[in-house]
């Protein structure tokens, strides 16, 4: 293990903590405000964005979320949320670049 504690800097990349989190698989049918419901248990949610937007004119089969933190801990909780059954469908949570 290397002085930094990090797994990334061992393998010559460095991980920065990230805040944001990328929930795929969604139900078409879930909305930003189930959504903001089932992540602020997590942590205090600085953004939330849902794609595409509950407005969408258009029928979708599925959605992708994107959720900003305050805190970055909260993104390795939020993992531990992967493959639980949310409306019809088994959630996957990854962590996301923090870039607009």
């Amino acid at each position: 293990m290397n002085s930094g504690g990090g797994f990334g800097l061992a393998l010559g990349f460095g991980l920065t903590p990230t805040a944001v989190i990328q929930v795929t698989n969604l139900s078409s049918a879930v909305t930003s405000e189930q959504m903001r419901t089932l992540f602020s248990f997590l942590g205090e949610i600085e953004e939330l964005r849902l794609y595409p937007p509950d407005n969408a004119p258009l029928a979708f089969s599925s959605k992708v979320c994107y959720v900003k933190f305050r805190d970055p801990s909260s993104v390795g909780v939020a993992q531990h949320l992967t493959n639980t059954v949310f409306i019809d469908r088994a959630l996957i949570v990854v962590p996301c670049a923090e870039d607009d």
